[in-house]
């Protein structure tokens, strides 16, 4: 086998590497992301949750931050206004975690 053969086979592979390790990358770096949304979204979720929580025990339309810097806003809701189902009132709370944002709804 003469040197330019050889020199060519070995920039084939080393650019099949490099564009095999690329692409590994791409999809890890997505990956990545995808899963820091979906615990931004877990975070917001959870902040709806306690914010309703705190509304039914209060009695009361509440808002307020968690020690994790996600935010909550609950409404206290009449029947029969704004769309509430519920026959003695609806709670419609919204959670936000790095702006990502969950909303929950309960009926009573």
């Amino acid at each position: 086998m003469n040197k330019g053969a050889a020199l060519f086979l070995s920039i084939m592979v080393l650019a099949t590497l490099l564009a095999i390790a690329l692409g590994i990358s791409t999809i890890s770096v997505r990956q990545v992301d995808t899963l820091q949304r979906m615990v931004s979204s877990v975070q917001a979720f959870f902040a709806a949750d306690t914010g309703i929580e705190r509304a039914l025990f209060e009695g009361q339309s509440v808002s307020g931050t968690l020690p994790n810097g996600a935010s909550y806003s609950v409404q206290l809701i009449s029947p029969g206004s704004s769309g509430c189902l519920g026959a003695n009132y609806c709670l419609r709370g919204i959670g936000i975690f790095r702006s990502v944002r969950r909303a929950l709804e309960i009926t009573r």
